[in-house]
């Protein structure tokens, strides 16, 4: 049996996310496939072009580990109707210099979390938008818009038992996916 590396990119840094508690408990899902691994993004500086022929380390870092993993999982905030700044930020940093696309063909995922009504869409359409530009294959169905409600996660902040089955059944397909793309 393989074993997929999964890079997670949470776009959040606050240490109480949501999305952050998402990643954790789906990484915690059964998929014997995947192993998950954290990216850290909060260390990087702001996007500039100037530094793109002496990136700092922890852009290094990040560009390594993206190239090291088999897939991405993206777990979005939703600040503004968008993704958030720090997640804009990495990608940014994934892409450059020109011509050195750390993201590209890479399978990813994409879920969020959000108090809201309508979870996180709209970030995730703006995700989606910016995955296409820089050719990352990203799963389109099933989509998943979650908003946090009374049983979400349990008390050990695994997902829920009336949620577990929806969020399985994405993971299987996002397994799926990831086996398609994965090289």
């Amino acid at each position: 049996m393989s074993n997929y590396q999964i890079a997670v990119i949470v776009g959040s840094l606050r240490k109480d996310s949501l999305n952050l508690k998402l990643a954790n408990a789906l990484a915690r899902l059964e998929h014997p496939e995947l192993s998950f691994k954290q990216l850290q993004i909060g260390d990087l500086p702001l996007y500039n072009q100037d530094d793109d022929d002496n990136q700092a380390e922890s852009v290094k870092r990040m560009k390594r580990e993206i190239t090291e993993a088999h897939g991405l999982l993206f777990v979005t905030p939703e600040y503004n109707h968008s993704i958030s700044g720090v997640l804009k930020n990495a990608i940014d940093h994934g892409t450059r210099p020109k011509g050195h696309n750390s993201w590209d063909g890479k399978p990813a995922g994409i879920v969020g979390v959000s108090t809201g009504a309508i979870g996180t869409a709209l970030a995730q359409q703006h995700l989606r938008n910016i995955l296409a530009c820089l050719d990352v294959p990203t799963l389109g169905q099933p989509e998943i818009f979650i908003q946090l409600k009374d049983g979400l996660f349990d008390a050990a902040g695994d997902i829920g038992v009336n949620s577990k089955s929806f969020l399985q059944n994405w993971m299987n397909k996002y397994v799926a996916w990831v086996k398609k793309f994965a090289v």
